[in-house]
């Protein structure tokens, strides 16, 4: 256990955080179990190491990081582990990779039963169902998602600036006002690009080729997330690695499954079955009508964030998809966003509906809310596609 204590103290004491995350404002810390799902890239390890610095000192032996990936893990349990810690005086336990470990959620839950002076905060894979009927933690665990850097977030990363986020019915209200004093401090449009390029993922921070980063980020999804914890066979990996080409070659149209299926020669049944995977690995996001969902198929299909069109398109990136695809994802956190109409491309908590535009190029309808690209400041229904990046 000592390796393990000396591992801890220099994560702490050597992981540079440059940016506090929102969510860690929104968990409550009191509670004796708490899971942080999200998907690979996107800073949970980061996230478990920003709570211990902010909590404890390094040295301070009631905290400890452990990391399931050690090997040590194959011959110690969880139970017998966490139970040596507080008998040592630990108090929180920040269990990563708990996908790691076999039987994972039942000995959680043994300590959740039996060991009420200790907390413990894990987490998790996206995919992983904390809180559904057949979960041995239901009722036990109290889960939340961490996502990748929303607009607001990267351009604080950037500037040093800070800002607050906002609700949507604020930035609907009076986006005139809260742009102008956003603007007022920085050029948002100057930050976009390179946004909707590389800055949903925390690692483009890292002194590494970052398209390289993500495409083998996007495979540990596909053969961990999707494969693995679904215990799918290797052999499916090449179908499911073509799925996702083809359907961000696609996106945002309508998924074709007929045409899909025969492509990757498969049932159309296992076409769904595929997407639903790659939707709950956060590599996909699907777009219903009101009161439609899975297994149904979905209006549009859209990749989960604008780095992963670059990623998979590489140069041939279509701006109206990464400016829908920009929307879709930073609204869907806080809001449900279905499919519309033929004229209205999104209906965001079935009341708003928006379309997507560019500032040259637009009709304006009355009963109809846009979000415009390249627009700095807007006015009355025509809103800056960048303000919708504020809402996280």
């Amino acid at each position: 256990m000592e390796s393990l204590y000396k591992t801890h103290q220099y994560l702490v004491e050597h992981q540079h955080l440059p940016l506090r995350r929102k969510l860690m404002n929104e968990i409550d810390w009191n509670d004796r179990l708490i899971g942080i799902k999200g998907s690979r890239g996107v800073g949970k390890t980061s996230f478990l190491i920003q709570y211990a610095k902010e909590h404890f000192a390094p040295d301070n032996r009631e905290c400890l990081y452990i990391n399931l990936n050690n090997f040590y893990f194959t011959v110690r349990t969880i139970k017998d582990f966490a139970n040596e810690f507080r008998m040592a005086g630990g108090k929180v336990l920040l269990i990563d990779q708990v996908f790691k470990y076999p039987d994972w959620a039942s000995e959680l839950v043994y300590c959740y039963d039996n060991y009420p002076d200790l907390q413990i905060i894990f987490t998790c894979s996206s995919v992983m169902r904390l809180k559904s009927d057949n979960s041995p933690l239901v009722n036990k665990v109290v889960s939340y998602n961490l996502r990748g850097f929303s607009f607001r977030e990267y351009i604080e990363l950037m500037t040093g600036e800070t800002f607050n986020p906002y609700c949507l019915k604020e930035i609907i209200q009076h986006h005139a006002a809260i742009s102008t004093e956003i603007c007022s401090k920085i050029n948002p449009l100057a930050y976009m690009a390179d946004y909707l390029h590389h800055g949903f993922y925390p690692f483009f921070l890292e002194k590494r080729n970052f398209s390289e980063n993500l495409l083998k980020t996007m495979n540990m999804m596909l053969e961990v997330d999707v494969l693995s914890i679904n215990q799918m066979e290797q052999s499916y990996l090449p179908k499911i690695r073509k799925l996702l080409y083809l359907l961000s070659l696609s996106a945002p149209d309508n998924a074709n499954i007929t045409r899909l299926s025969r492509e990757i020669k498969t049932s159309r049944a296992t076409v769904m079955n595929y997407i639903k995977y790659l939707k709950d690995a956060r590599l996909v996001n699907l777009l219903y009508p009101v009161n439609e969902d899975f297994p149904k198929k979905p209006t549009r299909l859209y990749l989960q964030n604008p780095n992963l069109l670059y990623a998979t398109r590489m140069i041939d990136v279509e701006e109206k998809a990464l400016r829908e695809t920009f929307f879709y994802n930073q609204v869907h956190k806080d809001y449900k966003v279905n499919s519309e109409s033929k004229n209205v491309r999104f209906l965001v908590d079935g009341k708003y509906a928006f379309n997507i535009v560019d500032k040259e190029n637009r009709k304006i309808k009355p009963d109809i809310y846009y979000g415009v690209a390249d627009l700095e400041k807007g006015s009355e229904n025509c809103i800056p596609l960048w303000l919708f990046g504020f809402l996280y």
